[in-house]
């Protein structure tokens, strides 16, 4: 009904506008026929744009000729053969003359006497748009009049009137130079508005300085880029607008644009930890035009993709030596089983016990490279970091020894953020406990969170203990390498440092006057509200539909049920405003959760599928090329999450 209504004003507006534009046009040329010049306007091709009543009865020209669209030359042609322009030897030449001057065209002011005796004076002027208009006074009168006056005025001489004739002239041709150089400025005006629109419209802070670094032009981006900044910077020297730390790290760059040499460059702000792109280029002035944006999510995600290829590059090299490894496990354990129900005397028992120690532990090797190298992907959801902080707490605390303590530095943001909380938890687990390795039996370890800027969360695990050696600031990131001797994998670190660079974030390693400490720096980025609408949830499962629509109304969310795709596609045309289609793929019947497509698309209904089929399932393949799949089972806080990300999408 809504559309309908719509639909309907838009009909009535149409015609509305119609008729204000057909009586602005009336009123138009009713003013223009009113004038006593004659009037023309010629666009870029020669054609009549524009004409009065008086151009055609001043020179008597045929209806065809004032028509819109009219030909220039055409008109050139017809008044020379009516001998407008007096003897003319060759006619083509002469209107081919006149189309070139046409073509050319450059303000004028001239006077003629027409072949009828009449004299009119001829004024035109170029349009920015391409084109001219052209203005012709009868002036007979007045030149008989100056006539008159030259013949019977014995006081005034020749001189005096030669010199009235002339100023005049030189009057009128001011005029239309005037004219021409206010419809340019206007021109020039609207230019510059739509230039400086044009720039508050990009993300990105543009200015210029002069040869002395002070701002002669900015944009109000400033702010956005570089937070904490002044917002009226014009006059300003750009040292005292950036700040100390920034202008220091883009003063060699500034200093090389003064000397005439462009550059594109990255730097951290240390004011808002934000990396910033800045380009560098020189004016003929000595000057430097300046653009810069905030590139901080795009180094993120730079990184994380840096991550994923050094990941599949580790599979590819480790995959097939890990197979072929696990097979001689396999058989050493097989063997020394075998070796272990013999009637061994108590040394050779020992020796079979510790091989199959060291195979075991061997695979639990293998488990750990797969983990590294294997196709995890982060799973962002919205998570209380608060919370996590504390059950990092409850789950560290039973394995720390009675005389170290954990103690927990909590300074993270209030609202939810987007982040894999499981694997920060397996991280941040996993250093407390090398921080206990280190302490001993006596120390102190703290776990610390907090905002850096605004753009990244910071995260460090400190301890008591005797800190990292030279060494292991060096190598503590590398696979395999251990402080530990046979205790340690040394694939802890490594694996923390994956987490952190999959994430677009970075890891560093350093000490402390009283010990070490790992910094954790991942991407902040605010979990959006929760999602609002109305939700079709579609599922023929009765149990497994009861479940995830508590899920939705848990979240406060509005939901109805169907449980084929006959139903869902009843429900889709009856009411138009679902928000989400929630569905799985397979359900009763012949007809799969991939016919509910179109339906969504025609709706723009947001449309996300769900099942328990292998991602290389035809069907699941097929999904995924039209919709966000969650594998079942999945928790509250992942369905929360691609709601989220599809409303947002």
């Amino acid at each position: 009904m809504m559309r309908a209504q719509e639909d309907t004003r838009v009909r009535q507006t149409v015609p509305q506008m119609d008729r204000n534009e057909q009586k602005t046009k009336a009123l138009t040329t009713a003013g223009l026929n009113l004038i006593a010049q004659a009037l023309s306007i010629y666009d870029s091709d020669l054609r009549l744009a524009v004409s009065n009543r008086r151009f055609q009865t001043m020179f008597d020209l045929p209806d065809a000729l004032v028509a819109p669209g009219a030909r220039f030359d055409d008109t050139i042609r017809h008044l020379a053969t009516t001998g407008e322009y007096g003897p003319v030897d060759n006619l083509e030449t002469f209107v081919a003359l006149r189309v070139d001057q046409a073509r050319n065209f450059a303000p004028h002011y001239m006077e003629r006497t027409r072949a009828n005796g009449r004299t009119i004076s001829v004024e035109g002027a170029p349009l920015p748009q391409g084109g001219w208009v052209t203005v012709y006074t009868d002036i007979t009168l007045v030149r008989e009049t100056e006539a008159l006056l030259r013949a019977r005025s014995e006081e005034l001489s020749e001189r005096l009137v030669a010199y009235t004739e002339e100023l005049t002239q030189t009057n009128r041709r001011v005029a239309a130079a005037n004219a021409a150089l206010e419809e340019a400025q206007r021109e020039l005006t609207d230019i510059e508005a739509r230039t400086r629109l044009t720039t508050e419209m990009m993300p990105a802070h543009i200015a210029h300085v002069d040869c002395t670094g002070h701002y002669t032009y900015s944009n109000q981006r400033l702010t956005r880029v570089l937070p904490g900044r002044p917002t009226t910077i014009l006059g300003m020297h750009i040292s005292d607008a950036l700040g100390a730390s920034a202008f220091g790290a883009i003063e060699p760059h500034l200093k090389d644009a003064f000397a005439g040499t462009e550059s594109v460059f990255e730097f951290t702000d240390t004011l808002s930890e934000r990396r910033i792109r800045t380009a560098f280029t020189p004016d003929d002035m000595g000057g430097v035009y300046i653009l810069s944006m905030d590139v901080t999510e795009e180094t993120q995600a730079r990184s994380a993709l840096q991550q994923e290829r050094r990941r599949a590059t580790a599979a590819q090299l480790t995959s097939g030596l890990a197979h072929d490894f696990s097979n001689l496990l396999t058989i050493i354990l097989a063997m020394q089983g075998k070796l272990e129900r013999m009637d061994l005397d108590p040394e050779a028992a020992r020796m079979v016990a510790a091989t199959k120690s060291a195979a075991l532990r061997g695979g639990r090797l293998l488990n750990r490279i797969a983990d590294m190298t294997g196709r995890s992907a982060l799973r962002p959801e919205p998570t209380d970091l608060h919370a996590l902080l504390q059950d990092l707490k409850i789950l560290a605390d039973p394995a720390l020894p009675q005389g170290v303590g954990l103690s927990i530095v909590d300074m993270a943001p209030d609202a939810n953020v987007l982040i894999d909380a499981g694997r920060l938890q397996d991280a941040l687990l996993n250093l407390v406990l090398n921080a206990r390795d280190a302490c001993g039996l006596n120390g102190q370890i703290a776990v610390s969170a907090h905002l850096a800027g605004d753009a990244w969360i910071e995260l460090s695990v400190t301890d008591t203990g005797p800190g990292f050696s030279g060494e292991a600031l060096e190598k503590a990131l590398n696979p395999f390498f251990t402080t530990k001797g046979g205790e340690g994998s040394g694939l802890g670190l490594p694996m923390v440092y994956d987490m952190v660079k999959s994430a677009g974030g970075r890891l560093d390693l350093s000490n402390t006057p009283t010990g070490a400490k790992v910094t954790l720096r991942l991407p902040y980025r605010p979990a959006p509200d929760t999602p609002e609408g109305l939700v079709l949830l579609v599922e023929d499962n009765p149990d497994l539909r009861v479940s995830v629509r508590e899920m939705l109304t848990t979240m406060g969310l509005t939901v109805i049920e169907a449980g084929a795709v006959s139903e869902a596609l009843a429900l889709i045309e009856s009411l138009p405003d679902i928000t989400f289609i929630l569905s799985d793929l397979r359900l009763a019947g012949s007809e799969t959760g991939l016919a509910l497509a179109p339906a969504a698309q025609a709706t723009c209904a947001r449309l996300i599928f769900m099942t328990s089929l292998p991602q290389d399932d035809p069907l699941h393949r097929d999904a995924a090329a039209l919709a966000p799949v969650l594998a079942k089972p999945f928790t509250p806080t992942v369905l929360a999450a691609a709601l989220i990300d599809e409303a947002a999408a």
